[in-house]
C-alpha cells in the first residue's frame, strides 16, 4: 500500500494538529502511512490540485476550485472572535483605505479582506501581491494584509488596525473558518482499506490540545514571542472544531464572496465517511 502525502502549513496555528505525526512512537508509526510535507497555505491547495499531495489543510477558499475533494470531520483553523494572526493593518481609518497590498500565502484571507471592505465598508479599493513586509507594504499602499506568525511578529503600534475575524463577527454575528483538512477522495484507493483517516487526524489535534505548554515553550524560541502570549493564541484566538456554529459562518462566507465575485460558487460540503474503517485507529 502507498503511504498518503499530506501537505501541512508551516505556521503556529497547526502546531496542535501535527502533534501525533511530529512527537514519539506514535509519530514513527504514522510514518508507515503517512509522507508529511511542509509549506504555506495557498501551496497546500496548488499541490493538492496537481495531485502531488493528498491530504491537505487548505485555506477554505481553494475547496472552491479543486475538484473531488472531501472535507476531514469536525476539525479546523477558525475563530470565534479575534484572531490576531489576520490583520489588515493601515496607515488611515478604514473608509479611506484605496489601496491594499496582499500577502496572498491564504488565498481565504486575500478573499476575506475583499468581502470585508466592499461589502462591509463599501469601498472598492485595488489590490496588490507583496512579499509580506509591512514597512515595504505601506511603502506603496495605504494598507497592508498580513497572516500567520508574521501578523504576529508584526509591530503596528501607530497604524489602525483591523483583525479581521473579529471584523467578521462583528458584523455577521458568525464565527470564521479559515481552513480545513482536505482528502482527495480518489487517493484513498491505494492507500490501506483499514486506515481510519478522519480518526487519526482528529486524535492529532486533541493530543496537541492537551500539550499546549510545551508547543507554546518551543514556538516562543522559533518566533521569539513569551510563552504566555503563544499559549493563550492557541487556546483563546484560534479554535480547531467543524461544528455547526463553524459551519454556519463558513457558508455565509461562501455566499458573500461569490456574491462579490470574490470566489467561484462554492460547491456543497462533502465530508469523509469511513464507516467500514472503524476497526483500526
Amino acid at each position: 500500500m502507498s503511504r498518503l502525502r499530506v501537505s501541512a502549513i508551516s505556521f503556529l496555528n497547526t502546531a496542535p494538529l501535527m502533534w501525533d505525526f511530529e512527537h514519539g512512537e506514535t509519530a514513527a508509526r504514522l510514518k508507515q502511512d503517512f509522507e508529511v510535507a511542509y509549506t504555506v497555505p495557498s501551496r497546500c491547495a496548488e499541490d493538492l490540485k496537481a495531485g502531488r499531495a493528498d491530504i491537505g489543510i487548505i485555506p477554505v477558499a481553494a475547496y472552491t476550485s479543486i475538484p473531488g475533494l472531501v472535507i476531514i470531520p469536525d476539525i479546523a483553523i477558525a475563530a470565534k472572535k479575534a484572531v490576531r494572526s489576520i490583520l489588515l493593518v493601515s496607515k488611515v481609518p478604514v473608509e479611506k483605505i484605496r489601496s491594499v497590498a496582499t500577502d496572498d500565502s491564504s488565498r481565504t484571507s486575500a478573499a476575506l479582506v475583499e468581502v470585508f471592505l466592499r461589502k462591509f465598508i463599501g469601498i472598492d479599493p485595488g489590490f496588490q501581491r507583496q512579499r509580506a513586509d509591512l514597512r515595504e507594504m505601506l511603502h506603496w499602499h495605504d494598507a497592508g494584509l498580513l497572516i500567520g506568525d508574521v501578523a504576529l511578529q508584526a509591530q503596528t503600534s501607530g497604524y489602525y488596525v483591523y483583525d479581521l475575524a473579529e471584523q467578521w463577527q462583528r458584523w455577521t454575528g458568525r464565527p470564521f473558518v479559515f481552513a480545513f483538512w482536505a482528502v482527495r477522495e480518489a487517493a484513498l484507493s491505494g492507500s490501506d482499506p483499514g486506515l481510519n483517516v478522519s480518526r487519526i487526524f482528529q486524535e492529532s489535534r486533541d493530543h496537541g490540545l492537551q500539550h499546549i505548554p510545551q508547543l507554546a515553550k518551543t514556538w516562543a524560541r522559533r518566533l521569539d514571542l513569551p510563552a504566555e502570549l503563544i499559549s493563550e493564541y492557541l487556546t483563546q484566538n484560534i479554535d480547531y472544531r467543524l461544528g455547526s456554529e463553524n459551519l454556519g459562518g463558513l457558508r455565509l462566507f461562501y455566499r458573500y464572496a461569490d456574491e462579490y465575485g470574490v470566489l467561484p460558487p462554492a460547491p456543497d460540503l462533502q465530508f469523509l465517511e469511513q464507516p467500514r474503517l472503524a476497526t483500526r485507529s
